[in-house]
């Protein structure tokens, strides 16, 4: 009888160390499928609505994300929000991957037919490139909420970017820097916004 209750006993934790193996490897078992359960590893390519971004002692919410596509070539822009403030986080990857840290500002006035080379804040910008691009969004992406979106990027000094964009003929405008994609600390969250905004 003793003997049972031992191989009763071993044969419970070998289940339980296969189920807790096949939970970290993100595979559970339903009847004879198995079903993949999304990924908690986090990349600046695959941030979902509600991750946290850290960055300069500030968390930043992963409130929407915007998917530009020119013609098969994709990047992202992510919408942040700490509190009040909101930031663009944009990811692109052509011969290196380039990340921005981007404010909204209304200070730069702004025609639809933007210069190729501009002024703001003390700081001479040239355009680097231009464009239509398809757009797709997910969660909150504040006004920007065309089919299509005109886009006119800019770089100054240093790693100074400026980046115009034109939805349904209004003119969006944000500023900031290039960062290195390792100064961010990438944290899954829960899948819904949290500023709803």
């Amino acid at each position: 009888m003793l003997a049972l209750l031992w191989l009763g006993a071993i044969m419970i934790v070998a289940i339980a160390s296969t189920l807790f193996v096949l939970q970290q490897r993100g595979v559970i078992l339903a009847g004879k499928k198995s079903k993949e359960l999304p990924s908690l590893e986090r990349n600046i390519f695959n941030l979902q609505i509600g991750d946290v971004v850290q960055y300069m002692s500030r968390d930043w919410v992963v409130e929407g994300k915007l998917t530009y596509n020119v013609g098969g070539y994709i990047w992202f822009e992510y919408l942040l929000q700490d509190n009040n403030d909101i930031r663009w986080l944009s990811v692109d990857e052509d011969d290196r991957v380039e990340v921005a840290f981007l404010e909204p500002t209304d200070r730069l006035e702004v025609s639809k037919n933007p210069p190729k080379q501009l002024n703001f804040a003390d700081e001479t910008y040239s355009r680097v490139d231009s464009g239509m691009a398809k757009m797709t969004r997910v969660g909150t992406t504040l006004r920007k909420t065309a089919e299509r979106c005109e886009y006119f990027d800019y770089r100054g000094s240093d790693n100074n970017v400026l980046s115009i964009e034109i939805w349904d003929g209004e003119v969006e405008v944000t500023v900031g820097y290039q960062i290195n994609p390792r100064s961010l600390t990438l944290l899954p969250g829960d899948g819904r916004r949290v500023y709803g905004v």
